[in-house]
């Protein structure tokens, strides 16, 4: 019975004394403990028999059990202390809130008592400083009103002074008395309310009013508008009234420079009236010399009368320069029939020269016209045909001596003045355009028929192929018309330029450069893609003379030279015009054209190298190589075809050392057109014996040792072949000496040969793996079995193009791209 109480009771423990998870492991970090009883997951049973292991340990459970009991004393003396000191804890806690409430309201009376002491002394400082404020308050108003009477004092002399001196015209006086009045007058801005302030402030607007009428009164007495005789020379009068004119209104300033310029300019508009003789073009420099001697007349008589600030002679010029502009414009669209092109080059010049006497002389401060002056500014250059602006002839006589790429000068600054007259001529610049076409088109006639008379190009093995004369020719005559139309206009008229340079880029490289180029046939149709790519295997073809390989070379340095002088020129041209046509600017068509006459030229080169080996790789496809009995020296054909590359190669390096990329190409292309072709007749030479092969292979390495050598086969100086050149001609060649070696290999047991030509050829191709077995002779039957293995040790190809791509050939040859042709063109006629 006591048992089951006992169980009861430690079961409502343990229920009592379920933890949380959280609760259990904040308990393990704030007490740690190794002891198994400490543990959330203790077990009774187990724990009894880890202290009781085996029967024999059952001796000791009375000293367990009074080490348990003694543990148990020790827990309850802890709890016990433990909550008898709880009990304490609230008593004390109480007791320290109690005093620390005490000493807070201790503290509140100690800051109340120092608030109201710092009150009280506010309020003292404030009785003690009041006297002394409202002294200073009446300080300052004393002041204030003695400053404002002295004001009004001055203010109603000034006033009185002013209107007695405007009546009798002490200009001198008054430009000094009026700014005074008025910078007094600022003061009372703020007392207009009062009536006898308002009433001064009017005295003086009348007086303003009445000083600037009698003013212009007196300029206009002085230079009457409807008279053409004027006064000895100006008045002190007159000078001292330009001084009050400067603190009136500014539109008595503006008026009276209107009328003086305008009674300055008359005799102008009388001497170059439209119907005038002197008023056309070719009498133009008498408009500019006039007005030279007129702003000198100025200088002398007036120069003293105007405030310099005024800048009349700047003033007196620009109002020339609208005026010219505008007459210019009206009698050329009267008689536009009659404008020539050297008359308008003419006029451009004198104008262009006068608009940069006007840079030199003046700053330009007084265009107010900003349009005028932003669109006709030249744009900031790095241009150097335009950085020395002394004469028109000294331009083309740097430009006859000069080129695109010199090094460029300090610039010089924009012209303001860039435009102000010249801008008339725009709308007539089509004549120049059109005569720059038609001297265009005369200069290429000039350039076909000097090549005709004069003949191809000599040969020249020392300084590399000539670029021909006609070629620098062309561009120094661009850039001469690229500046005279710059400085006619930056605008539509450049664009209209640039389309005729591409029209006679074009010509140039048809007429000059592609049409003389030799021809690879007798027939006269011209070069065309067909005839450049066609191979005539085993045909005779023309070989061409020492002159037409220097000829070649020639043309293709100069398509060269072009090309890079079109791209300077395309640049010159976006700088020359206005920013927003820049993106019409493009001669990429042009320069595209130059690179076709490149590529033309190269392959001409190539193909007659080409054709010049044809008939040896002929002779070596049918040669009888099964009867061949000892291997000797290198064979005839081998010795042709490094005479034909001897022979040729040494002409084009040096023709071509200008240009040496091309150079480079040209020993790519012949690589990639001669390796190919020799794997090809190398297939045809079939059977062949196994001494046969061994002749071929040497004759491989041989023609592999030379074509390495190429790019300075015969010349002095060695260098190192480009590693591009050498890559392809590395792996060309060493692909035929491994299909030689695979047709040495002896053909039995069959996997060996097979396995041994999958790792020496990587070609998993069936075609070729069949012209193998037949250089080496091998019967249909023994084919057929070869065959057969060969198919079933090809990998699988994996699905997709990947797939595809990786079976295809290294170096495919021509019979392997017809089939894949072949494949191509039923694969889409399924599709579709």
């Amino acid at each position: 019975m006591m048992e089951e109480e006992e169980l009861e009771f430690v079961e409502e423990l343990e229920a009592v004394l379920q933890l949380t998870p959280e609760v259990q492991l904040a308990i393990e970090q704030v007490f740690p403990s190794q002891d198994p009883l400490d543990r959330a997951d203790f077990n009774a049973v187990e724990y009894i028999n880890t202290l009781f292991p085996t029967e024999q340990s059952l001796a000791n459970i009375d000293e367990v059990v009074n080490k348990i009991r003694l543990k148990i004393r020790r827990l309850d003396d802890n709890i016990r202390t433990v909550v008898r000191g709880q009990t304490n804890v609230g008593q004390d806690g109480r007791q320290a809130l109690e005093e620390a409430q005490k000493a807070i309201q201790q503290l509140f009376g100690k800051i109340k008592d120092i608030k109201d002491k710092a009150e009280k002394s506010e309020q003292m400082v404030k009785e003690i400083t009041r006297d002394i404020k409202q002294l200073d308050h009446a300080k300052r108003h004393l002041t204030t009103s003695i400053t404002t009477l002295n004001h009004l004092h001055m203010l109603a002399g000034g006033v009185d002074s002013l209107e007695a001196m405007t009546r009798r015209r002490q200009y001198g006086e008054v430009a000094n008395l009026l700014q005074g009045v008025m910078n007094v007058l600022e003061h009372f801005h703020k007392y207009m309310g009062i009536p006898q302030i308002r009433q001064l402030s009017e005295r003086v607007k009348v007086a303003q009013t009445e000083l600037g009428q009698q003013i212009l009164a007196d300029f206009e007495e002085a230079f009457p508008s409807q008279g053409t005789k004027r006064p000895g020379g100006p008045s002190n009068v007159l000078r001292d009234a330009c001084l009050v004119a400067n603190i009136l209104d500014p539109r008595i300033k503006q008026e009276i420079i209107k009328k003086f310029i305008k009674q300055h300019l008359s005799e102008y508009l009388v001497l170059f009236q439209e119907n005038q003789d002197v008023a056309w073009l070719d009498k133009i420099d008498r408009r500019y010399a006039w007005i030279k001697r007129q702003l000198v007349d100025y200088e002398e008589k007036y120069g003293r009368m105007f405030p310099r600030e005024w800048y009349m002679t700047e003033r007196i010029a620009v109002e020339f320069c609208h005026i010219t502009r505008t007459e210019l414009a009206k009698i050329m669209r009267t008689r536009a029939k009659e404008i020539e092109v050297k008359l308008l080059l003419f006029a451009i010049q004198r104008t262009t020269n006068f608009e940069g006497f006007l840079a030199k002389r003046f700053s330009g401060c007084t265009l107010t016209d900003g349009t005028l002056k932003k669109l006709d500014s030249p744009s900031p250059s790095t241009n150097p045909f335009l950085e020395d602006e002394s004469t028109p002839e000294m331009e083309e006589l740097a430009l006859e001596k000069g080129d695109l790429d010199q090094p460029k000068k300090p610039k010089v600054p924009d012209n303001p003045f860039h435009g102000i007259v010249s801008k008339c001529f725009e709308p007539h610049l089509y004549v120049y355009i059109e005569s720059q076409d038609k001297n265009l088109g005369e200069l290429i006639d000039r350039f076909v028929t000097d090549f005709k008379a004069q003949g191809p190009p000599k040969p020249n093995m020392d300084e590399g192929g000539a670029v021909l004369p006609s070629c620098a020719d062309l561009f120094v005559y661009y850039k001469k018309c690229m500046v005279q139309c710059s400085q006619l206009s930056t605008g539509e008229p450049m664009i209209a330029l640039t389309t005729i340079f591409q029209k006679y880029l074009r010509e140039y490289a048809w007429k000059i450069l592609s049409g003389n180029l030799p021809k690879t046939t007798s027939s006269s149709g011209g070069l065309t893609i067909s005839s450049l790519l066609k191979e005539k295997e085993g045909s005779e073809v023309a070989k061409f003379t020492l002159e037409e390989l220097c000829l070649i070379c020639s043309i293709l340095s100069t398509a060269e030279y072009c090309l890079a002088t079109t791209q300077q020129l395309e640049e010159k041209l976006k700088e020359k015009v206005d920013v927003s046509l820049t993106e019409r600017i493009n001669l990429t068509g042009e320069m595209d054209t130059f690179s076709t006459v490149i590529s033309s030229g190269i392959q001409l080169l190539v193909q007659d190298l080409d054709a010049a080996c044809d008939p040896a790789l002929t002779a070596m496809s049918k040669m009888p190589w099964q009867n061949v009995e000892h291997v000797g020296d290198q064979s005839p054909y081998v010795t042709s075809v490094i005479l034909h590359i001897k022979q040729n190669v040494p002409i084009i390096r040096d023709n071509l050392a200008s240009t040496r990329k091309y150079f480079t190409q040209f020993c790519i292309k012949f690589a990639n057109s001669f390796i190919p072709k020799f794997i090809t007749h190398l297939f045809k030479c079939k059977p062949i014996s196994m001494v046969g092969a061994e002749q071929l292979l040497l004759d491989t390495h041989s023609l592999k040792v030379v074509l390495l050598d190429l790019p300075s086969i015969g010349s002095q100086v060695v260098r190192k072949a480009p590693a591009s050149y050498t890559k392809i001609v590395v792996k060309g060649m060493t692909r035929a000496e491994m299909i030689l070696k695979v047709v040495m290999a002896p053909h039995e047991p069959l996997e060996v040969f097979v396995d041994n030509y999958i790792k020496l050829l990587t070609d998993y191709n069936t075609e070729t793996f069949q012209k193998i077995l037949d250089m080496k002779g091998l019967k249909r039957n023994e084919q057929s079995s070869m065959l057969e293995l060969f198919r079933q040790r090809l990998p699988t190809p994996p699905s997709g193009p990947e797939g595809s791509g990786s079976l295809s050939l290294l170096a495919p040859t021509p019979e392997q791209e017809s089939s894949r042709i072949r494949k191509l063109e039923k694969l889409i006629k399924k599709r579709l």
